[in-house]
């Protein structure tokens, strides 16, 4: 039975605590806050529910589910609202359905003809001759054409990471479709085939699911079975090199120091924090600067409840996101109250809008009263909203995504460079995972 420190009591830091908890290991868990979680954050107020993090877990993976049902966490998930399947984005300033359908795309206004006959010529483009360091971007203009890109790629991950897709490495942001092309040469037959592989390691029917408490309810599972292994309020200040183990300081909330030693020690705190560790001893200690230099744009999320006859659209969907061309303050907008049962009053709806990311961050540093001012105006005229709100919050993220760009290949070599050079040291989360709930709760 090997000793094992857990830095960071975020999802990456719990799903693995929990695997080496099950395999006989006994494991300290050490958060600098006093809730578990990280990122992932659940919080009512006057009868909303609001989610500061992410918003749903998309269960995809034979993996995933297994973890779920490992910590009693399948059973307690709620499904998405059907109508959640419809997706919407901005074209000329007006909310248009994405296609659902063969026949949804031939009919609908998201693409031109010439956009959509493109986009059909799809399986006849040949393999790129530089995989390795292609752009998100230059991966979908190849492709699928420009204007793909500016009305699918461009707000799809203005949704997932608030970033452009010039700044994103496709190997890193979407190694499954990086695969399909070094596989099949075309994504469109690639997922066709890979379907029908008897190796397949997803499910036959995708899940989008939360909880009825928020996303947080998904960190409270994971950590149920760990309880007198996690420390709250426990920061780690300094982690130590010895002959044959490692000594870990930490810090508790009335400022006492306590020293414990560890076989083993993993870090999943963010990159950003983690030269807020003193790190003694270690071989190759330059390779803490690159882990520490991941890419993260500040990130403002802006919470407003309306009455429902004050709001003209039918909200019937998952949302809507803006692409870059459309020249708004932005990026997009959950219909949270459609998505789950209970995340608003009845009578009433919650929105969920993203201001700032990539492109414009200086956005979502505005005060607070200019932030709500901002997205009140851009929802006002998109959904037809009459009233006034019953709600108003605001969660900022200073440092909000880890960008899946060219530093993530840095990052991940420099990772592997410390855990071959200090075995019983190891880093891990989203920087070097990816930022979906699947990685996460699957970081190695």
């Amino acid at each position: 039975m090997k000793k094992i420190c857990i830095i960071g009591g975020g999802i990456s830091g719990l799903s693995i605590a929990l695997k080496q908890h099950n395999a006989g290991n006994k494991v300290s868990i050490f958060e600098s806050s006093n809730k578990l979680g990280g990122v992932v954050q659940s919080v009512r107020k006057n009868g909303f529910l609001m989610d500061y993090g992410p918003n749903t877990l998309n269960i995809r993976a034979k993996k995933t589910k297994a973890l779920l049902k490992e910590c009693s966490a399948w059973e307690e998930c709620i499904d998405a609202n059907p109508q959640s399947n419809k997706r919407m984005i901005i074209r000329e300033k007006k909310i248009v359905d994405l296609p659902q359908s063969a026949a949804s795309f031939l009919n609908s206004p998201f693409l031109s003809f010439k956009g959509k006959l493109r986009l059909l010529l799809e399986p006849f483009i040949r393999r790129s001759k530089s995989p390795d360091s292609e752009s998100v971007a230059a991966f979908i203009e190849r492709r699928f054409g420009t204007e793909v890109l500016n009305y699918g790629a461009n707000p799809f991950l203005a949704g997932i990471y608030a970033a452009k897709p010039e700044s994103l490495n496709l190997s890193q942001a979407f190694p499954k479709i990086y695969e399909l092309e070094k596989k099949y040469r075309s994504i469109i037959l690639g997922i066709k085939r890979s379907k029908k592989q008897a190796d397949n390691p997803n499910l036959p029917k995708t899940r989008l699911v939360s909880f009825s408490n928020g996303m947080q309810e998904l960190a409270m599972k994971l950590g149920s079975t760990l309880t007198n292994n996690i420390f709250l309020e426990s920061s780690v200040k300094k982690v130590t090199k010895r002959c044959n183990n490692w000594l870990v300081t930490t810090c508790n909330k009335n400022l006492e120091l306590s020293e414990h030693e560890f076989d083993q020690v993993i870090s999943t705190i963010p990159s950003h924090k983690i030269k807020s560790i003193e790190w003694e001893n270690i071989e190759n200690k330059k390779q803490l600067d690159v882990l520490s230099s991941s890419t993260h744009h500040p990130l403002a999320l802006v919470f407003l409840g309306y009455k429902r006859k004050d709001v003209t659209h039918p909200l019937d969907g998952f949302g809507f996101l803006v692409p870059e061309v459309e020249n708004m303050k932005i990026l997009g907008t959950l219909f949270s109250s459609t998505l789950f049962p209970n995340r608003a009053p009845e009578g009433q709806v919650l929105l969920t809008t993203f201001v700032g990311g990539e492109r414009d961050p200086e956005l979502a540093k505005q005060t607070n009263d200019q932030i709500l001012s901002t997205a009140k105006k851009e929802l006002v005229k998109i959904l037809g909203i009459t009233g006034e709100p019953t709600l108003q919050e605001i969660k900022k993220w200073s440092k909000a995504i880890p960008l899946p760009d060219d530093k993530m290949i840095l990052s991940k070599k420099a990772a592997e460079k410390i855990a071959c050079q200090n075995p019983g040291l190891s880093f891990s989360g989203s920087y070097l995972s990816g930022v979906s709930l699947p990685n996460c709760l699957d970081p190695f």
